[in-house]
């Protein structure tokens, strides 16, 4: 059986961590590094590092930094923000990311999807898509949840998987550091609508909620940023919750 995966999401804004409420609000919680070699000591299974402010900005992540981590860490890491194009990717890869998330540019580009999944494999290929619900219906929204997207929830991850997306960021802007529990509905769509492994994000506050995603919507991963940045949860306590609610995690 495949082990179930603890995520901590690093947003970075300027070189600084930070957080914030439903896309909005962001506090400084610290330095990216440090953190890093926190999660690292504590053996997360992998770490996210997302650049909040690239696409909006139309600029690329911050390699230098991701060139630092790398040296620090020794788990797999996923570095999104502001990717464009294949040299995009190559560059984040060559400076030691080991997958990348996609977002905006999966909805104003699929092809890009294409071209990276046929340079570097569908294993390092993230897909992220930001969720609000309007009217009862689940929409799509890109730039850091500023615009609205021209694409129907699950038509856009059918044809990102088609295109060789390797696994699927499925971030609640509703919940988003909220910490009262992921959007259940949200995520069961998603995991019926693709085959691929489906990251679950936006609203993670206690342990219970961990399990809940897993069993109840049958997620693959976990992403959490407020769980761990505040209070004092970190990645070794929560794998130690799963495992006595039975579920299947790594032993460290």
């Amino acid at each position: 059986m495949l082990k179930k995966r603890l995520i901590p999401v690093l947003l970075l804004k300027q070189g600084r961590m930070v957080k914030g409420r439903q896309f909005r609000d962001y506090r400084d919680t610290g330095d990216p590094i440090s953190a890093a070699r926190i999660y690292n000591a504590q053996k997360a299974d992998e770490l996210m590092f997302l650049d909040i402010e690239a696409s909006v900005e139309g600029r690329g992540a911050l390699l230098q930094l991701i060139e630092v981590v790398s040296q620090e860490c020794f788990m797999p890491f996923t570095v999104g923000g502001g990717l464009r194009s294949v040299d995009d990717v190559r560059n984040l890869l060559k400076a030691g990311a080991d997958k990348v998330l996609i977002n905006s540019a999966a909805v104003e580009n699929p092809g890009l999807i294409n071209c990276v999944a046929d340079h570097f494999g569908r294993q390092c290929i993230v897909a992220g898509i930001d969720v609000r619900k309007m009217d009862g219906v689940y929409r799509v929204f890109t730039h850091g949840a500023r615009q609205l997207a021209p694409v129907d929830f699950q038509l856009h991850i059918r044809h990102l998987e088609e295109l060789g997306a390797g696994e699927f960021l499925i971030n609640s802007i509703d919940h988003d550091g909220m910490m009262d529990g992921y959007d259940s509905e949200l995520l069961k769509l998603a995991v019926a609508t693709t085959s691929r492994p489906v990251i679950a994000c936006g609203g993670a506050g206690n342990f219970q909620h961990l399990v809940d995603a897993f069993k109840r919507c049958s997620v693959h991963a976990v992403a959490c940023a407020s769980l761990f940045h505040f209070g004092d949860n970190n990645p070794i306590r929560a794998r130690a919750f799963l495992k006595n609610q039975g579920i299947p995690v790594k032993n460290v």
